[in-house]
């Protein structure tokens, strides 16, 4: 027969164990959910480099400009020049491309023409 102790000692080794398996499984998830963000950028970086080549893609392609970063390109145009940034899935603009973007809005950019 288990007495009242031993049923205590039982239960307190069982939340400890619990504990220790959700802590590992939380580090686990974590290293996951990195790992995956790691990936959908790297598959951002990889295929924004061929947007410009895709039949879908709507300027020429031949008068398009990467830049990379901060944002991935210029599109120059006959009459208009267009600063592009190309986003897959739910990824969002960075601080910096949406000040770029203000910028633009607000037409705040300027030709500066240097000799040397």
């Amino acid at each position: 027969m288990i007495t009242q102790t031993q049923l205590i000692i039982y239960l307190i080794l069982t939340i400890i164990i619990l504990v220790l398996i959700v802590k590992y499984l939380w580090k686990a998830n974590s290293r996951l959910r990195f790992s995956k963000k790691s990936q959908s950028v790297k598959y951002g970086k990889a295929i924004e480099n061929f947007i410009p080549f895709m039949e879908s893609y709507p300027y020429d392609y031949h008068k398009f400009r990467f830049l990379g970063n901060p944002i991935d390109g210029i599109q120059f145009n006959e009459d208009e020049i267009i600063f592009m940034e190309f986003k897959g899935g739910n990824s969002q603009l960075s601080e910096k491309q949406r000040n770029i973007k203000e910028l633009v809005n607000n037409r705040r950019v300027y030709w500066e023409e240097i000799r040397i």
